[in-house]
């Protein structure tokens, strides 16, 4: 007994190892039902595949390893699952209570040429008559706008067709530009050729416009360079001036580390210094910090963002994920560190559109004292200062009471 004991281990921990070597290999196919929109039909033929691989080299006595070919089999379909979810990405109907699309509704997921490049768009909207608000991504820079389809933008499909945009370098739009050659203006006369696209085929003389994080500088610029374009800009999580914004970031979280007594990020957050930050390391450095500030309010951090978020965007298939994350990293080094002058309050002080300030009482990324700041200095023919609870970024619930209670309240 005392000798089979160690053998009945050595199979149990083979076994253990097998199964979970197995379930690595046929994740894809896993989560495909979850994160991607390839069809019931071939994930099932798909599952058939993989029973054909586990049962075939058993069944005919192959001389390769029944294990082996089993498991080229998975790699076989992990590949085609991958593929297929390329082929079949798409954003899911809008569908009323009877299971159809209301008439008159859209929901298109497109490529489109935009100043001589290929790049992304939704288009979604329960009446294409309705108003079109365009919106600008999640943030970043290099974060792709698609995660926020049935997050923060659904509940606007009922007043809006709500355009949503993977800019170039993320998402699917990551091949559209050469990411060195990203700069801020490249992406604000990227949305302005997206926006004439948009009043020409909805036949709108103006649109609506709102910006998370990053796309609020994007806005801003936008708004002040083609005002005649656009009724009204809501800024989320609106920002200013980046470096005084780092920088009381930075020293927030010092601070925080400190009272936590968490000795070693205190250490490493000292150890990279205050920011501004150029050069190799740039990002984690911003990073670093940001976690802290992201725990602080209770919203998921970097790595969280990088593993969780692009799988919300059925638009994405498995490659499609991957970019939004590749653009995350590689973008944001290139646009961020073109930022360091910048400051709204000096440089958009009269702005000729409605403007509309979203601000968290917690956020700590956007600091809501330098949107305030900027906010009582600025002239626009309305603003509104609109104080929600959320952290850096307003929910779905603050967005929608914002859009209906306020913006749409003024006759354009």
């Amino acid at each position: 007994m005392v000798r089979i004991l160690p053998t009945l281990i050595f199979k149990f921990l083979k076994l253990i190892l097998i199964i979970l070597v197995s379930l690595v290999l046929l994740l894809p196919l896993i989560l495909a039902p979850l994160v991607t929109s390839v069809p019931v039909s071939v994930i099932v033929f798909l599952v058939f595949l993989v029973i054909v691989t586990i049962v075939l080299p058993h069944r005919f006595h192959f001389h390769t390893p029944p294990l082996f070919f089993t498991w080229a089999g998975f790699i076989a379909n992990s590949v085609l699952i991958i593929i297929a979810s390329q082929i079949f990405a798409a954003t899911p109907p809008i569908l009323d209570a009877n299971k159809k699309p209301p008439s008159g509704s859209i929901a298109s997921l497109e490529q489109v040429q935009i100043n001589g490049t290929k790049q992304w768009i939704t288009i979604r909207g329960k009446d294409k008559s309705k108003p079109v608000l365009l919106y600008l991504g999640i943030g970043g820079p290099g974060a792709g706008g698609f995660p926020a389809t049935f997050t923060s933008l659904k509940p606007l499909e009922d007043h809006f067709v709500v355009v949503n945009w993977d800019q170039p370098g993320t998402g699917k739009s990551y091949f559209a530009r050469d990411i060195s050659s990203l700069t801020p203006q490249v992406i604000v006369s990227d949305a302005k050729a997206l926006t004439e696209m948009l009043r020409h085929r909805f036949g709108q003389k103006k649109i609506y416009l709102m910006g998370l994080s990053w796309g609020t500088i994007v806005g801003i610029n936008l708004i002040q360079q083609y005002p005649q374009y656009f009724y009204a800009y809501v800024g989320n999580g609106q920002m200013v001036n980046t470096v005084e914004n780092d920088r009381f970031g930075y020293d927030l979280a010092l601070k925080l580390m400190d009272q936590q007594n968490n000795s070693k990020m205190l250490s490493r957050l000292k150890s990279n210094g205050p920011p501004p930050y150029s050069g190799k390391g740039m990002a984690i450095k911003f990073a670093d910090y940001n976690n802290v500030l992201f725990d602080y309010m209770g919203s998921p951090n970097i790595p969280m963002i990088l593993a969780l978020v692009p799988q919300l965007a059925r638009e994405y298939g498995y490659l499609d994920k991957l970019y939004f994350d590749l653009g995350l990293i590689r973008s944001f080094p290139i646009i961020y560190s073109q930022l360091n002058n910048l400051d709204f309050t000096l440089q958009a002080p009269t702005l000729k559109v409605p403007v509309y300030f979203i601000v968290g009482e917690k956020d700590v990324n956007a600091v809501s004292s330098i949107v305030e700041r900027y906010y009582n200095v600025l002239t626009a023919p309305h603003k509104e200062l609109i104080w929600v609870k959320s952290g850096h970024g307003a929910t779905s619930e603050e967005i929608l009471d914002t859009f209906v209670n306020h913006v749409l309240t003024k006759k354009p």
